[in-house]
């Protein structure tokens, strides 16, 4: 039985969605396999505009699976420590698969976000969260590091070094109310209210320019890891222009003088 499933709620969304609530979505190997499966056939559906990344039942992850983890693909006849390697890398590559997808993502977050789930959240370009919502890194608490999935990267520019380096730090939980307040997450929302807001936005956001939002995402991401203003400027002027040769400006002027929504193509 598949532990990741992917459905269309509207035309265009997809919502792939963590689906071993017994476990509370944890991340075993077999259920990170089948969310990289999930992740390469949505990223290759040329229908599919805007994606939500969601947990079903009360948890979003749980984080490390640690009691039926089981083994990476191709670990056979490894050692102790070559295995250790593989494994590290196989989970690490999920978050930057996440931000190798064309389409924008939007993470509908309810219950439990734990070490490698609040890491798989970050990974998404939207975070929406219900009110029981929570977040932790647990690596730290657990006797590991805190650093797990990208986390020391992409926590920080969040919600500032001060704050990641705590949370980080003492593995403490951070609730949906502070997670808000600090810049984790873009909204709060009631729990049964997450989901169709992320759905909604992934609706409007159909509407707007295919290639513009992948050039934008792949934007933003690029400028986080650019050294200066002038690299970012430089960046954003490439792919302004290469979006303008798709005669969607051409179209937007024409929908405002004919009072009517433009539609977008490319």
């Amino acid at each position: 039985m598949a532990l990741v499933t992917v459905t269309t709620p509207a035309p265009n969304v997809r919502t792939i969605t963590l689906d071993n609530p017994a476990r509370l979505n944890s991340m075993s190997f077999a259920l990170v396999a089948d969310l990289y499966a999930a992740i390469a056939e949505v990223a290759a559906d040329n229908d599919c505009r805007a994606v939500v990344l969601t947990g079903a039942g009360r948890a979003f992850c749980s984080g490390l699976e640690l009691e039926h983890a089981g083994l990476p693909p191709g670990a056979e006849d490894l050692g102790r420590h070559r295995m250790g390697l593989r494994a590290m890398e196989y989970m690490g590559g999920i978050v930057p698969a996440l931000r190798d997808m064309p389409q924008p993502v939007i993470a509908a977050i309810k219950g439990p976000a734990y070490g490698g789930g609040m890491c798989l959240s970050l990974g998404a370009d939207v975070r929406l969260a219900g009110r029981s919502a929570v977040f932790c890194g647990a690596g730290i608490t657990n006797g590991l590091t805190g650093c797990e999935l990208g986390v020391s990267w992409l926590l920080p520019r969040a919600v500032g070094t001060s704050r990641s380096n705590e949370i980080i730090l003492t593995g403490r939980k951070v609730d949906a109310e502070e997670a808000e307040r600090i810049g984790l997450v873009s909204q709060l929302l009631d729990d049964d209210q997450v989901l169709d807001r992320a759905v909604e936005m992934a609706v409007h956001l159909c509407t707007l320019s295919p290639l513009g939002l992948t050039l934008t995402k792949d934007t933003l991401w690029g400028s986080l890891e650019v050294g200066s203003l002038q690299t970012a400027v430089d960046l954003e002027n490439r792919t302004q222009l290469l979006a303008g040769f798709t005669g969607n400006l051409n179209e937007a002027a024409a929908a405002f003088k004919e009072k009517r929504r433009p539609v977008y193509t490319e």
